[in-house]
């Protein structure tokens, strides 16, 4: 990390308005970047993997209207949501529709201005323990806010859009969600590159969970080839409250997805549903965890991977419940279906149960597409690449099909269904 100095650092706080003790987090994990190891993956090597060399691009544009994005960012556009467009390291597109009551959508960067006694209690809970999290806590460029009051319901979604584009561009949004007691929240964040070279994506969701209240954060990456695309979701969830993981791992180059939850209290639940689909010489670990401390408390995860070409996908499935979580419930399943002879991946169930009154499972597979299914198909007419994409859509869509938003598995589909002429 020579490239960058602490003076950078400062300078980069600066420049986005912050307050003192923001610089000192980011001082702090920018020290322990040379000490801190690699986060250790199961069967990935990472060593190579390129996660310091980068450029911080300024973005200068402004866009009034979603028509003036590039056509590749303003398709992911929900049209019934408020949007928040960030490229590089700034906002330069969003509508505000029907927020009220006390509801916080905005930018990191005015959220430091306008809201930082909030910011200040809950942004960088996560503990810097690996060297990519301490990068990312020292270079945080941009991200979202998001603050729904108690008894609050969004009717309609909140999207944030995260742009990558330029020659080594680096991004390291943070979005942080903070959902009071019963209150109901629905987030889409999408990360894309428009850029042929561009270099590295960043990225931390937090979101806090109160007391009955229900969020839904669906994450949707498609970065290019050339791209190391990081992506740590963390979330608490209070007594009664509920939260949704949608993950649609879709970037053509090198992944970390991980996902943790944290049920602290009584009746907490979470679900996940992870879709990837890997072309090329793609590279990805995926890992859901769930940690289990409150009692009743249930989990549910649900994975599915396609690999092509020479793609490799590792799908991680983490269930941990504690001492003294009686009557929890934690369920898994992980699936890997391999398209071609290069294409390689693994699906690992994983089971740390140190409480007797408890109900647990899981189920895994690997394999590739059923030949007699596939001829079944073909002899009703149906052309062997044809029936191979059907096949494909009704292995995913166990999954796809329960994500509520239509538009979101529309845009999920059709990125899917580009990666059949990639």
């Amino acid at each position: 990390m020579s490239v960058f100095s602490r003076e950078q650092i400062t300078q980069l706080s600066q420049s986005q308005n912050e307050p003192k003790w923001a610089l000192e987090k980011r001082l702090e994990a920018f020290s322990a970047i040379d000490s801190l190891p690699l986060p250790k993956l199961e069967k990935t090597n990472i060593d190579r993997w390129n996660f310091s060399e980068f450029q911080l691009y300024q973005a200068s544009e402004k866009f009034e209207q979603a028509e003036e994005l590039p056509d590749a960012v303003s398709r992911l556009i929900l049209e019934e949501s408020n949007v928040l467009v960030q490229k590089n390291d700034a906002a330069v597109y969003q509508t505000e529709k029907a927020l009220d009551q006390g509801v916080i959508f905005t930018s990191l960067q005015t959220a430091y201005k306008q809201h930082e006694t909030l910011l200040k209690k809950y942004l960088f809970r996560q503990d810097t323990t690996d060297r990519v999290a301490a990068i990312h806590q020292a270079f945080t460029q941009g991200g979202a806010f998001i603050y729904v009051p108690r008894n609050v319901s969004i009717k309609l979604p909140l999207q944030a859009v995260f742009w990558l584009d330029g020659k080594n561009a680096g991004m390291f949004p943070h979005v942080l969600i903070v959902a009071e007691e019963n209150s109901r929240v629905e987030i889409v964040t999408n990360f894309l590159s428009t850029s042929s070279d561009a270099a590295v994506s960043n990225s931390v969701i937090e979101a806090f969970v109160g007391h009955g209240a229900k969020v839904q954060v669906a994450t949707v990456s498609h970065f290019g080839n050339t791209v190391v695309d990081v992506m740590n979701r963390f979330a608490t969830v209070g007594r009664d409250g509920d939260m949704e993981w949608i993950v649609a791992d879709l970037s053509d180059g090198r992944i970390i997805s991980k996902s943790t939850t944290n049920l602290k209290e009584t009746g907490g639940h979470v679900d996940v549903k992870s879709v990837a689909f890997g072309a090329g010489e793609m590279r990805s670990n995926i890992t859901s965890e769930i940690l289990h401390f409150g009692t009743h408390t249930t989990s549910d995860i649900q994975a599915r991977s396609v690999m092509k070409d020479k793609a490799t996908s590792i799908i991680n499935s983490i269930t941990k419940i504690e001492k003294g979580a009686s009557k929890s419930d934690g369920q898994q399943t992980g699936k890997v279906l391999m398209l071609d002879p290069e294409a390689r991946g693994d699906a690992n169930p994983i089971l740390l149960i140190d409480e007797n009154d408890v109900t647990a499972g899981h189920a895994a597979s690997v394999g590739r597409i059923d030949p007699l299914t596939l001829f079944y198909l073909m002899s009703r007419g149906i052309s062997k690449e044809e029936a191979s994409k059907l096949i494909i859509r009704g292995f995913l869509d166990t999954i796809i099909a329960d994500i509520p938003s239509a538009p979101l598995r529309e845009s999920i589909h059709e990125t899917i269904e580009g990666k059949f002429t990639s």
